[in-house]
Protein backbone atom coordinates (compact mmCIF):
# COMPACT_ATOMS: atom_id res chain seq x y z
CA UNK A 1 0.00 0.00 0.00
CA UNK A 2 3.10 2.32 0.81
CA UNK A 3 4.48 1.40 -2.38
CA UNK A 4 1.38 2.47 -4.43
CA UNK A 5 1.02 5.63 -2.40
CA UNK A 6 4.86 6.66 -3.12
CA UNK A 7 4.43 5.69 -6.87
CA UNK A 8 0.94 7.75 -7.20
CA UNK A 9 2.71 11.01 -5.23
CA UNK A 10 5.76 10.21 -8.03
CA UNK A 11 3.19 10.37 -10.95
CA UNK A 12 1.29 13.68 -9.75
CA UNK A 13 4.41 15.23 -9.33
CA UNK A 14 6.12 14.69 -12.67
CA UNK A 15 2.92 15.42 -14.48
CA UNK A 16 3.14 18.96 -12.45
CA UNK A 17 6.99 19.19 -13.27
CA UNK A 18 6.23 18.43 -16.67
CA UNK A 19 4.55 21.90 -17.43
CA UNK A 20 7.44 23.55 -15.55
CA UNK A 21 9.82 25.65 -18.39
CA UNK A 22 13.73 26.35 -17.42
CA UNK A 23 13.97 30.12 -18.50
CA UNK A 24 16.80 32.77 -17.26
CA UNK A 25 17.12 32.48 -13.63
CA UNK A 26 13.60 31.07 -13.06
CA UNK A 27 11.45 28.28 -13.82
CA UNK A 28 7.80 29.11 -15.31
CA UNK A 29 4.69 26.85 -14.70
CA UNK A 30 2.63 26.60 -17.93
CA UNK A 31 -0.38 24.56 -16.07
CA UNK A 32 -3.11 27.20 -15.42
CA UNK A 33 -3.51 28.56 -19.66
CA UNK A 34 -6.08 31.92 -19.35
CA UNK A 35 -9.44 31.53 -20.88
CA UNK A 36 -8.96 35.24 -21.86
CA UNK A 37 -6.20 35.51 -24.03
CA UNK A 38 -6.48 35.83 -27.85
CA UNK A 39 -3.52 35.87 -30.69
CA UNK A 40 -1.92 39.11 -31.31
CA UNK A 41 -2.51 38.63 -35.28
CA UNK A 42 -5.86 39.08 -36.29
CA UNK A 43 -4.49 41.20 -39.73
CA UNK A 44 -2.47 39.63 -42.64
CA UNK A 45 -1.27 42.77 -44.77
CA UNK A 46 0.19 42.12 -48.37
CA UNK A 47 2.98 44.31 -50.21
CA UNK A 48 5.17 44.50 -52.90
CA UNK A 49 8.18 45.59 -52.32
CA UNK A 50 9.31 47.55 -55.48
CA UNK A 51 12.95 46.69 -55.37
CA UNK A 52 15.13 43.83 -56.38
CA UNK A 53 15.59 40.92 -54.12
CA UNK A 54 19.24 42.00 -52.51
CA UNK A 55 17.52 45.37 -52.31
CA UNK A 56 14.67 44.55 -50.48
CA UNK A 57 16.49 42.02 -48.12
CA UNK A 58 18.88 44.51 -47.48
CA UNK A 59 16.32 47.24 -46.86
CA UNK A 60 13.52 44.84 -44.52
CA UNK A 61 16.62 43.42 -42.23
CA UNK A 62 18.11 46.95 -41.34
CA UNK A 63 16.11 48.84 -38.72
CA UNK A 64 14.28 51.28 -40.48
CA UNK A 65 11.26 48.64 -41.85
CA UNK A 66 10.66 44.85 -41.59
CA UNK A 67 8.55 42.80 -42.33
CA UNK A 68 7.44 39.03 -41.26
CA UNK A 69 7.68 37.19 -44.37
CA UNK A 70 9.53 37.80 -47.84
CA UNK A 71 8.92 35.85 -50.85
CA UNK A 72 11.75 35.95 -53.75
CA UNK A 73 10.82 36.50 -57.16
CA UNK A 74 11.79 32.75 -58.07
CA UNK A 75 11.58 31.07 -54.41
CA UNK A 76 13.91 28.15 -53.42
CA UNK A 77 12.74 24.67 -53.48
CA UNK A 78 13.39 21.75 -50.76
CA UNK A 79 11.60 18.52 -51.25
CA UNK A 80 9.00 20.04 -53.89
CA UNK A 81 8.05 23.01 -51.82
CA UNK A 82 9.04 26.58 -52.23
CA UNK A 83 10.88 28.17 -49.27
CA UNK A 84 10.03 31.84 -47.87
CA UNK A 85 12.27 33.82 -45.63
CA UNK A 86 10.90 34.62 -42.19
CA UNK A 87 12.94 37.71 -40.80
CA UNK A 88 10.59 39.09 -37.54
CA UNK A 89 8.95 35.98 -35.50
CA UNK A 90 5.22 36.22 -35.55
CA UNK A 91 4.63 36.39 -31.74
CA UNK A 92 6.70 40.27 -32.44
CA UNK A 93 5.41 43.32 -34.36
CA UNK A 94 6.99 44.23 -37.74
CA UNK A 95 7.29 47.72 -39.17
CA UNK A 96 5.70 47.28 -42.43
CA UNK A 97 1.97 48.99 -42.35
CA UNK A 98 2.79 52.64 -41.31
CA UNK A 99 0.45 54.66 -40.75
CA UNK A 100 -2.64 53.05 -41.08
CA UNK A 101 -6.23 52.03 -41.06
CA UNK A 102 -8.53 48.97 -40.89
CA UNK A 103 -12.03 48.25 -39.70
CA UNK A 104 -11.98 50.61 -36.90
CA UNK A 105 -8.23 50.04 -35.59
CA UNK A 106 -5.18 52.32 -36.18
CA UNK A 107 -1.52 50.90 -35.36
CA UNK A 108 -2.06 48.25 -37.77
CA UNK A 109 1.79 46.99 -37.15
CA UNK A 110 0.48 45.94 -33.36
CA UNK A 111 -2.30 43.62 -34.66
CA UNK A 112 -0.71 41.62 -38.27
CA UNK A 113 1.93 39.47 -40.30
CA UNK A 114 3.36 41.59 -43.20
CA UNK A 115 3.94 39.32 -45.93
CA UNK A 116 6.20 41.04 -48.52
CA UNK A 117 6.69 40.10 -52.44
CA UNK A 118 9.74 41.05 -54.24
CA UNK A 119 8.18 42.62 -57.29
CA UNK A 120 9.28 45.98 -59.34
CA UNK A 121 5.75 47.58 -59.30
CA UNK A 122 5.04 50.03 -62.08
CA UNK A 123 6.70 51.78 -64.48
CA UNK A 124 5.83 54.95 -66.21
CA UNK A 125 5.35 54.96 -69.55
CA UNK A 126 4.23 56.91 -72.68
CA UNK A 127 0.77 55.45 -72.43
CA UNK A 128 0.54 55.22 -68.65
CA UNK A 129 2.05 52.79 -66.13
CA UNK A 130 2.91 49.32 -66.76
CA UNK A 131 2.80 46.91 -63.45
CA UNK A 132 5.05 43.96 -63.11
CA UNK A 133 2.79 40.76 -62.70
CA UNK A 134 3.62 38.27 -60.08
CA UNK A 135 5.30 35.03 -60.69
CA UNK A 136 3.19 31.78 -60.22
CA UNK A 137 5.98 30.37 -57.96
CA UNK A 138 5.28 33.65 -55.76
CA UNK A 139 1.33 33.43 -55.54
CA UNK A 140 1.56 29.40 -55.25
CA UNK A 141 4.12 30.10 -51.66
CA UNK A 142 2.16 33.12 -50.86
CA UNK A 143 -1.01 30.73 -50.71
CA UNK A 144 0.31 28.19 -48.82
CA UNK A 145 1.49 30.75 -46.08
CA UNK A 146 -1.61 32.87 -45.68
CA UNK A 147 -3.91 29.54 -45.74
CA UNK A 148 -1.79 28.62 -42.65
CA UNK A 149 -1.73 32.20 -40.89
CA UNK A 150 -5.75 32.00 -41.54
CA UNK A 151 -6.00 28.28 -39.81
CA UNK A 152 -3.67 28.63 -36.38
CA UNK A 153 -5.05 32.57 -35.82
CA UNK A 154 -8.92 32.21 -37.47
CA UNK A 155 -8.26 35.11 -39.40
CA UNK A 156 -11.81 36.19 -41.13
CA UNK A 157 -11.34 36.72 -44.78
CA UNK A 158 -11.91 40.54 -45.38
CA UNK A 159 -9.04 40.98 -42.78
CA UNK A 160 -6.74 39.64 -45.67
CA UNK A 161 -5.29 43.11 -47.12
CA UNK A 162 -3.37 44.59 -49.42
CA UNK A 163 -1.01 47.48 -48.00
CA UNK A 164 -3.30 49.66 -49.80
CA UNK A 165 -6.33 48.81 -48.41
CA UNK A 166 -4.88 50.39 -45.20
CA UNK A 167 -3.03 53.25 -46.56
CA UNK A 168 -5.24 54.19 -49.80
CA UNK A 169 -3.74 57.88 -49.77
CA UNK A 170 -0.22 56.93 -50.11
CA UNK A 171 0.35 53.13 -51.07
CA UNK A 172 -0.42 51.30 -54.23
CA UNK A 173 0.83 47.67 -53.36
CA UNK A 174 0.12 45.18 -54.34
CA UNK A 175 -1.83 46.64 -57.35
CA UNK A 176 -3.79 45.81 -59.44
CA UNK A 177 -2.03 42.69 -60.89
CA UNK A 178 -2.32 40.68 -57.51
CA UNK A 179 -5.04 37.78 -58.17
CA UNK A 180 -7.05 38.58 -55.45
CA UNK A 181 -9.81 36.75 -57.07
CA UNK A 182 -7.65 33.67 -57.74
CA UNK A 183 -6.46 33.57 -54.07
CA UNK A 184 -10.39 33.92 -52.90
CA UNK A 185 -11.21 30.88 -54.90
CA UNK A 186 -9.22 28.88 -52.50
CA UNK A 187 -10.63 30.13 -49.64
CA UNK A 188 -8.20 33.02 -48.97
CA UNK A 189 -9.72 36.43 -48.50
CA UNK A 190 -12.66 38.16 -49.60
CA UNK A 191 -14.94 38.51 -52.63
CA UNK A 192 -18.15 39.13 -53.29
CA UNK A 193 -20.69 36.53 -54.64
CA UNK A 194 -20.94 37.48 -58.84
CA UNK A 195 -25.45 36.96 -58.29
CA UNK A 196 -25.18 39.80 -55.19
CA UNK A 197 -23.39 42.19 -57.10
CA UNK A 198 -26.04 41.72 -60.25
CA UNK A 199 -28.92 42.40 -57.88
CA UNK A 200 -27.42 45.44 -56.58
CA UNK A 201 -25.89 46.47 -59.68
CA UNK A 202 -29.62 46.41 -61.08
CA UNK A 203 -30.77 48.82 -58.44
CA UNK A 204 -28.56 51.38 -59.57
CA UNK A 205 -28.76 55.14 -58.15
CA UNK A 206 -29.82 57.77 -60.25
CA UNK A 207 -26.99 60.76 -60.01
CA UNK A 208 -23.52 60.51 -59.65
CA UNK A 209 -23.43 62.54 -56.14
CA UNK A 210 -25.93 59.95 -55.04
CA UNK A 211 -22.96 56.97 -56.32
CA UNK A 212 -20.51 58.88 -54.65
CA UNK A 213 -22.35 59.40 -51.13
CA UNK A 214 -23.61 55.83 -50.92
CA UNK A 215 -19.97 54.64 -52.53
CA UNK A 216 -18.21 56.18 -49.42
CA UNK A 217 -20.90 55.25 -46.57
CA UNK A 218 -20.48 51.66 -47.88
CA UNK A 219 -16.66 51.65 -47.72
CA UNK A 220 -16.63 53.01 -44.43
CA UNK A 221 -18.77 50.87 -43.15
CA UNK A 222 -16.38 47.97 -44.74
CA UNK A 223 -13.33 49.29 -42.81
CA UNK A 224 -11.86 51.65 -45.16
CA UNK A 225 -10.79 55.09 -43.62
CA UNK A 226 -13.42 57.17 -45.51
CA UNK A 227 -13.26 60.10 -42.48
CA UNK A 228 -9.64 61.32 -43.56
CA UNK A 229 -10.32 61.00 -47.25
CA UNK A 230 -11.50 65.00 -46.87
CA UNK A 231 -10.88 66.09 -50.60
CA UNK A 232 -12.22 64.78 -54.02
CA UNK A 233 -8.36 63.91 -54.60
CA UNK A 234 -8.28 61.54 -51.35
CA UNK A 235 -11.44 60.57 -52.29
CA UNK A 236 -10.71 59.48 -55.51
CA UNK A 237 -7.03 57.61 -54.45
CA UNK A 238 -9.41 55.60 -51.64
CA UNK A 239 -12.42 54.60 -54.34
CA UNK A 240 -8.90 53.83 -56.42
CA UNK A 241 -7.74 51.04 -54.30
CA UNK A 242 -10.63 49.43 -53.82
CA UNK A 243 -11.00 48.97 -57.14
CA UNK A 244 -7.14 47.37 -57.62
CA UNK A 245 -8.30 44.98 -54.86
CA UNK A 246 -12.13 44.10 -56.09
CA UNK A 247 -12.42 45.39 -59.77
CA UNK A 248 -8.84 45.84 -61.39
CA UNK A 249 -9.49 46.31 -64.48
CA UNK A 250 -10.70 49.96 -64.19
CA UNK A 251 -9.13 51.25 -60.98
CA UNK A 252 -9.67 55.68 -61.84
CA UNK A 253 -11.36 56.01 -58.52
CA UNK A 254 -14.87 56.84 -60.09
CA UNK A 255 -18.07 55.74 -58.41
CA UNK A 256 -19.35 54.11 -60.82
CA UNK A 257 -22.26 51.61 -60.35
CA UNK A 258 -20.45 48.06 -60.83
CA UNK A 259 -18.19 49.18 -57.95
CA UNK A 260 -21.25 51.06 -55.69
CA UNK A 261 -22.48 46.88 -56.14
CA UNK A 262 -19.63 45.49 -55.53
CA UNK A 263 -18.97 47.07 -52.16
CA UNK A 264 -22.65 46.18 -51.09
CA UNK A 265 -22.29 43.05 -51.99
CA UNK A 266 -19.21 42.84 -49.80
CA UNK A 267 -21.19 44.28 -47.06
CA UNK A 268 -23.87 41.53 -47.67
CA UNK A 269 -21.19 38.16 -47.23
CA UNK A 270 -18.75 39.75 -44.55
CA UNK A 271 -20.97 42.47 -42.38
CA UNK A 272 -20.10 45.72 -41.46
CA UNK A 273 -16.43 46.70 -39.46
CA UNK A 274 -17.07 47.15 -35.46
Amino acid sequence: MRLLLVLMVALLTSACHSTLESRHGYWADTAYPAQGARPRVKVVVIHYTAEDFSSSLATLTDQEVSAHYLIPRQPQQRAGREIVLQLVPEQQLAWHAGSSFWRGATRINDTSVGIEIVNAGYRRTLTGLTWQPFSAAQIRVLAALVSDLQQRYGISPENIVGHSDIAPQRKQDPGPLFPWQQLASQGIGAWPDPATVARYRAAEPGSAATRQQLLLAALQRYGYDVATATTPQMQRRLIAAFQMHFRPRDYRGLADAETLAIAQALLAKYGAAR
